[in-house]
């Protein structure tokens, strides 16, 4: 691959997996080619097992290949992205990490730790190197600026996470101010945070599969060069950032013909993303893996999957969501048309990344509001759930599956399954221990009618007939 651009490090992001690349990093290349934005990024892994060993072997360079509808006509084309300058390593570099925190020209924070990254951390200290989680690994760096500068006005940062969870720049900052009240940080720091720092909540919306394994040989033969961290995303983009007007001029989207918007209020653009699109994604993915289906278009060319996700949306999902029903309808069936995608191959099982708290972020409220609104369950959403608790038993037939998630949940599910022996009384006691397990749903669920009892008939028929089955009777319930 050839040799990139040298831009200042402007920008900070924190994760270096494949959406951020195959999204922000994109639009930074972007920009810097159409708008002369100048600006590189210095990728930070926030996790002890992160990759960007991998990232600094190939100089900050990768492809990108971008497959599906564009306009109308079907477009598979590929660049190579030069906005990366390199990658750190907080656990084993952490001097490297507190230096650019250094750097006078530093503007912008981006991050992607998934819906769990943002949470308070009690455990964390400012003497950590690092602390354990995102937040805390922030305000640490932000505390080391606002030294190095003394305090400098002019050195506050523009501060973007794209986590999917609601108003994810508030929860940040409220949780780094929680962290600097825990460290007993001085009162100049708490003000500089407040006065001179933007915390801007952000939606993002590009469906980003994993790395392309299945056809990596013939990529690699396309490109005439090995990159082994190539991303495949969809044409479609957006990326809706609430904050000050004054923002539109330091960040030249308009100018690089980004789908990137600066509003004032982004909340009718993320109730209608997270609700139908990831909300549709979180639910489908147990059902489909615990059917045998590896990708999310194997799963929709799927007559029963199919039928589930297609009513799931219309019947629960929209009714439920306050914005004009035709408006809705047709987002939705540009969602359908996206999980269609021929060009991209989405993994399921990368979507069960951290899946507890995205059905709890994505799911969970659609459920509720439902069963307010309408005086009874939401049954794809209570299916759905089902086959999450199923899926957490982490046993697809013999074969093991390999969980991904919070340490403590997946021993909270280890201990409760193990408590299960095919009966109906132990699958009963299960479902309401997981139920009123605030650790998993920050609320105690038990209460919800006829839920407890709903779940434990569809685990029970997982249980002893298979997902198959158990996904008809719910398909033939509704018809019915």
């Amino acid at each position: 691959m050839e040799n990139r651009n040298t831009y200042p490090e402007r920008i900070v992001q924190f994760g270096e997996g494949n959406f951020l690349r195959g999204f922000v990093d994109w639009q930074v290349d972007r920009m810097n080619k159409r708008a002369g934005f100048s600006s590189s990024v210095a990728i930070v892994q926030p996790r002890a097992n992160g990759n960007v060993g991998m990232l600094n072997d190939q100089n900050g360079l990768y492809t990108l290949f971008l497959q599906g509808l564009k306009n109308g006509s079907a477009i598979r084309e590929h660049t190579v992205i030069e906005a990366v300058s390199r990658g750190i390593n907080p656990y084993t570099e952490y001097g490297e990490y507190v230096k650019l925190a250094e750097n006078p020209e530093l503007r912008f924070i981006v991050s992607n730790t998934t819906e769990a990254g943002i949470a308070f951390a009690p455990d964390d200290k400012l003497t950590d190197s690092p602390p354990s989680s995102f937040p805390g690994k922030l305000t640490a760096f932000l505390y080391h600026r606002y030294q190095f500068f003394n305090g400098s006005k002019e050195k506050g940062l523009v501060i973007i996470p794209c986590e999917l969870i609601d108003q994810n720049g508030e929860e940040l900052k409220k949780i780094v101010l929680q962290f600097s009240s825990l460290w007993n940080l001085e009162k100049g720091f708490t003000n500089w945070l407040e006065e001179n720092n933007v915390f801007c909540s952000s939606l993002v919306d590009r469906i980003v599969p994993g790395f392309p394994k299945d056809s990596i040989s013939e990529i690699t033969e396309e490109l005439g060069y090995e990159d082994r961290l190539v991303v495949v995303g969809e044409q479609y983009h957006l990326w809706v950032i609430e904050g000050p007007a004054w923002l539109k001029a330091e960040l030249p989207v308009e100018e690089a013909g980004l789908n990137t918007l600066i509003v004032d209020d982004m909340t009718p653009y993320r109730t209608r993303k997270v609700r139908i699109l990831n909300g549709a994604h979180t639910a489908m993915t147990p059902i489909s893996y615990l059917c045998n289906k590896e990708t999310v278009g194997e799963a929709m060319l799927d007559g029963q999957i199919g039928e589930f996700v297609r009513e799931l949306i219309t019947n629960e999902i929209i009714p439920i969501l306050d914005l004009p029903k035709a408006e809705l309808t047709v987002y939705a069936d540009e969602i359908i048309d996206r999980f269609l995608n021929p060009y991209i191959t989405h993994y399921v099982m990368d979507i069960s990344l951290n899946s507890i708290s995205k059905f709890k972020t994505r799911d969970l409220p659609t459920l509720l509001e439902f069963v307010d609104r309408k005086a009874e369950l939401p049954q794809k959403l209570v299916f759905s759930l089902s086959a999450l608790l199923f899926f957490y038993k982490g046993k697809r037939g013999d074969e093991q599956i390999i969980l991904r998630d919070d340490d403590s949940i997946l021993s909270f599910f280890h201990k409760q399954w193990s408590t299960v022996d095919g009966s109906l009384a132990s699958m009963q006691a299960f479902v309401l221990n997981v139920l009123q397990e605030k650790l998993l749903w920050d609320q105690d669920l038990g209460g919800v009618a006829g839920l407890a009892d709903t779940i434990t008939n569809h685990l029970m028929r997982m249980e002893h007939s298979g997902m198959r089955n158990a996904l008809q009777a719910c398909l033939e319930n509704a018809r019915n």
